[in-house]
């Protein structure tokens, strides 16, 4: 397998140091194990880098000159989950509590081999890596059919261009089936739509327990008129 063939399958490091020596020796050291490298010498380029670039990890070292790494870890996990390792001479516990707590997910103490820093770069990447028999994550926003979903919101919108007076009656029929059968109500919801709301459970509930009817979280909705 050539160089580029096993950068592209091992992933992609952006390199942030201020130090040509170690940066060079970092980007030499990961290409040769198989890593398409991308360097910044300072925090403002490598955090343009970051943003742009988007790799898979971040070597960051904190004494960076302008932007000190403190403050690129910051800045960076406000859009982006991205693997940061952290790369100090500081040897304080306070400084590697602070990192961690800035969202950092490993760092390294200078001076250190350059084993050292391929182990923790592989074990980060295989961190980060979710499991195959892992659940996908479900998007907020989707689409099926003429039917838009917004999971966050709760909603289910589809454009309706027939009576509405169809609507209204099917509400109405919804609304008589549940009264005094479940503790919410269907609210009508001007321009809108409409939503559930929760209300007191009455004491008269079919098989007499209001645990048997599962009420909704407030504002779920159960239709909605086109816009």
């Amino acid at each position: 397998m050539n160089r580029s063939a096993a950068a592209a399958n091992s992933g992609r490091v952006l390199v942030v140091e201020d130090d040509e020596g170690i940066r060079e020796m970092l980007k030499y050291n990961l290409t040769a194990a198989g890593f398409s490298v991308q360097e910044a010498a300072d925090g403002a380029s490598g955090l343009r880098t970051a943003r742009t670039a988007k790799p898979d990890l971040v070597l960051l070292d904190l004494m960076l000159p302008g932007m000190s790494g403190f403050d690129f870890c910051r800045a960076l996990r406000k859009s982006s989950r991205v693997p940061i390792i952290i790369i100090t001479a500081k040897d304080s516990e306070v400084d590697k509590i602070v990192g961690l707590e800035l969202g950092a997910d490993d760092y390294i103490t200078k001076p250190f081999s350059i084993r050292e820093v391929l182990a923790r770069v592989h074990a980060v990447l295989r961190r980060a890596q979710p499991e195959a028999n892992e659940p996908k994550s479900i998007p907020e926003q989707d689409s099926i059919g003429a039917f838009s979903i917004n999971r966050a919101a709760r909603r289910v919108i589809r454009e309706f261009t027939g009576d509405r007076k169809t609507v209204d009656v099917h509400i109405r029929w919804l609304r008589e089936k549940f009264a005094a059968r479940a503790p919410f109500e269907i609210v009508t919801v001007r321009g809108i739509g409409y939503r559930l709301d929760r209300q007191a459970a009455p004491a008269d509930l079919v098989g007499g327990a209001p645990e048997s009817v599962p009420a909704p979280t407030r504002g779920s909705h159960v239709g909605s008129r086109g816009r």
